[in-house]
């Protein structure tokens, strides 16, 4: 069962673009990429070629917008390839609010997706040590976003609430979330044993991924997706970044795809990481457990809120997760060697 993405209506387009400084419009068209509820179009005119995305306007969302576009003007004045925020017509604001939604208005990007390739692995932890030299240095001014998907009170929270609102197999659902229920506290329970709390923090990207990078001849050209910036430990980000880099999910149905984690692919985004900064070897030791609790907090809470991950069914999503976060747990020792071996 697949669900509808939303699209913006013609009036809505006009509307908000009548408050942008973009000349004649000669076309517009729907790009499907990225969650259903922040749909994108890409809008040519005379003046060249941008990206407008919109999303529901919900508490604090105001905020986190413009700090994200801080982030991003911040990374841009440092050469880091980020995609350019416009303003609106009165040249003072990068967000639009209408009717209840924020509309956010981007250069476009050329360049092609990520290509599996050994070489875009390695850019790609490169470019995000990079980042997090950048940024190193930007004011940590809010403290509503301090946090990660580490020791969450958030994502517990949504594992008690599986099954949410899928449809049917309730039971089943119920007892997946109760499992990795403890697969994440166990995890959790271990990285604070290394010392989590008392780790520098500094705004990390917070949703490094292949899908939010453009590539141009395996060389990364813009990270395009800003919205989960937030305030942590920068192993935060590297323990996501190697883990979506090294899942494996070669077919369309996630009940068929593996349990295991592609290792090589895991290391090689790692040496990249470490041509910029070395991690001290106590966040090194905390690796595979972060990596545990990330592919457990990216799964559950859009699934409790809509019963599915995309259009995948949240019961073959949430067990598919379980499988692979059991087989980081069974392989920590491996991945722990590979990890210190690697470089």
């Amino acid at each position: 069962m697949s669900r509808r993405k939303v699209q913006f209506s013609a009036q809505e387009l006009v509307q908000v673009l009548s408050h942008y400084d973009v000349g004649v419009i000669e076309k517009a068209r729907s790009l499907r990429v990225g969650g259903a509820a922040a749909p994108k179009m890409v809008i040519d005119s005379r003046k060249g070629r941008y990206l407008l995305k919109r999303r529901q306007v919900r508490k604090g969302d105001t905020d986190r917008v413009l700090f994200a576009h801080a982030v991003q003007a911040h990374l841009a004045a440092k050469g880091f390839p980020t995609v350019e925020v416009l303003c609106t017509v009165n040249g003072a604001e990068t967000i639009l609010e209408l009717d209840g939604h924020i509309y956010e208005f981007f250069e476009f990007v050329e360049g092609s997706r990520y290509d599996g390739s050994t070489e875009a692995v390695v850019e790609a932890g490169r470019r995000l040590a990079q980042l997090h030299r950048c940024i190193a240095d930007f004011s940590l001014t809010d403290e509503s976003l301090v946090g990660s998907f580490h020791d969450s009170s958030t994502v517990r929270r949504h594992l008690r609430l599986v099954p949410g609102k899928a449809a049917g197999e309730n039971t089943k659902l119920r007892q997946t979330g109760e499992k990795l229920m403890i697969l994440y506290n166990a995890a959790s329970t271990r990285v604070n044993e290394l010392g989590f709390d008392s780790w520098p923090r500094q705004v990390v990207h917070g949703d490094w991924h292949p899908g939010n990078m453009l590539f141009s001849d395996r060389e990364l050209v813009a990270v395009l997706d800003f919205d989960l910036v937030r305030i942590a430990p920068v192993v935060t980000d590297l323990a996501n970044g190697m883990l979506q880099f090294s899942i494996v999910a070669d077919r369309p149905n996630p009940v068929y795809w593996p349990d295991y984690l592609d290792q090589a692919k895991l290391v090689r985004f790692l040496d990249g990481y470490r041509l910029v900064s070395e991690p001290p070897a106590e966040q090194l030791k905390c690796l595979p457990d972060l990596m545990i609790e990330t592919i457990i907090a990216e799964a559950v809470l859009p699934v409790v809120a809509t019963g599915f991950f995309g259009n995948l069914s949240g019961l073959d999503f949430l067990s598919m997760i379980r499988r692979k976060a059991r087989w980081i747990d069974r392989h920590r020792d491996t991945l722990a060697e590979a990890i210190g071996a690697a470089g």
